[in-house]
């Protein structure tokens, strides 16, 4: 996994370095803000199939902050990021639930609250970011890789990053630690390493819109201070992609941006023996276009023609059952599509609203089809303290 890490940073951003500079985020020195960053949502995921269980999730998170920064290239922030659902009165100390049992026992009454803090430094084309880093959909994984449903589930990303933003090559390299283990913890220590990155290697016209892209995500669990009764062991698990992908942004009023893009995608389990299989290979080749400014539509097809499992990506994009933990499937082929429309007021306010379905066929079985429909308000109000 080190030696996998090493690579992959050294090629998309190592050889980088004689690239023309950028900067991906732009501070203001000697200014003090409060801003306070939320989400409503309402989420109804008809998922009655042999796959996965439906479910629906109303709730809000919000996130506080106080944010200075005292030099040009030094930002920091300090505040608490909370999570309720409507109608809950009891949280466990993680929110994203997966297939293996490495979380904590402890639980929080009323809401799923965390302390926030952020630190991070940019020079040249590199940001250091230490803390809750930059996460979810910001990574831009594909879509078999990553669900953007645990937008509204998942704890904030914690741990540390390195971003690189130049013409030719994008990289952002984390790591997310997820559980902390103390010695007589009956939990594991879990924590997760990610590279998304992009290439693109053409200069001419007509070519400067291909890029190549590599993905990675790679979780580990267990430790040294593991408890032996347990009987969990050491556990590493990976999903990976390699894909080209062509971008055009357009003049058109009705026509903004158009992405195709496609991929091998596997999975590997280096360690454990959580999975009955060691690797698996699948192929996914998808569209999507902006239009009108606020229309979004996706369409993919991806293909798992033996075993593969998605970390952290929708459960229909893999051969196992989330429903029945005993049930396997020998293939899966899954059609998928997603229409989003949001609208932005004056940079701080959204609404928005999406539809996301999927034609799949696990195995020899029948086919099923499952959508998912939802509602969200995503507010960033500013307040200005100080400037010097």
């Amino acid at each position: 996994m080190k030696a996998l890490f090493a690579f992959c940073l050294f090629c998309f951003v190592g050889v980088a370095a004689y690239a023309q500079q950028t900067s991906s985020h732009e501070f203001t020195p000697g200014e003090l803000t409060v801003q306070v960053e939320g989400m409503a949502f309402f989420r109804d995921n008809e998922y009655d199939s042999d796959i996965s269980k439906g479910y629906t999730l109303p709730g809000a998170w919000l996130r506080p902050t106080l944010q200075y920064n005292p030099l040009d290239n030094i930002h920091l922030e300090v505040g608490a990021a909370g999570l309720f659902f409507d109608g809950a009165n009891k949280y466990p100390n993680y929110a994203y639930h997966d297939i293996a049992k490495w979380k904590g026992n402890q639980y929080q009454d009323g809401v799923h609250l965390l302390p926030w803090f952020r630190a991070e430094m940019k020079t040249g084309n590199f940001d250091f970011v230490i803390g809750d880093i930059y996460g979810g959909t910001e990574h831009q994984f594909i879509t078999p890789l990553y669900n953007n449903e645990q937008m509204l589930s998942a704890d904030p990303e914690m741990g540390a990053q390195i971003l690189f933003n130049s013409r030719l090559v994008k990289a952002d390299v984390f790591c997310n630690w997820q559980s902390f283990q103390f010695e007589e913890d009956t939990h594991q220590e879990a924590f997760t390493v990610g590279i998304a990155s992009s290439l693109t290697p053409f200069k001419a016209e007509g070519w400067n819109n291909l890029s190549l892209r590599l993905q990675t995500l790679v979780q580990h669990r267990g430790g040294e201070l593991d408890k032996s009764e347990l009987g969990l062991g050491v556990q590493t698990l990976c999903n990976g992609s390699l894909g080209v992908a062509w971008d055009k942004s357009f003049a058109q009023r009705g026509l903004n941006h158009l992405h195709i893009e496609g991929d091998v995608v596997g999975c590997y389990q280096q360690a454990g023996k959580l999975w009955d299989f060691e690797s698996g290979l699948a192929y996914n080749a998808s569209a999507s276009l902006t239009f009108c400014r606020d229309l979004h539509a996706q369409a993919g097809f991806f293909l798992a023609p033996k075993n593969f499992i998605t970390l952290y990506g929708n459960p229909y994009f893999s051969t196992i059952s989330m429903k029945h933990p005993e049930l396997k499937f020998t293939s899966n082929n899954t059609a998928y599509f997603d229409f989003g429309y949001s609208h932005t007021w004056a940079e701080r306010y959204t609404f928005g609203t999406n539809l996301e379905a999927f034609s799949c066929r696990p195995g020899d079985g029948k086919n099923e089809f499952v959508f998912s429909f939802g509602l969200y308000m995503i507010v960033k109000p500013q307040f200005l303290l100080y400037k010097k």
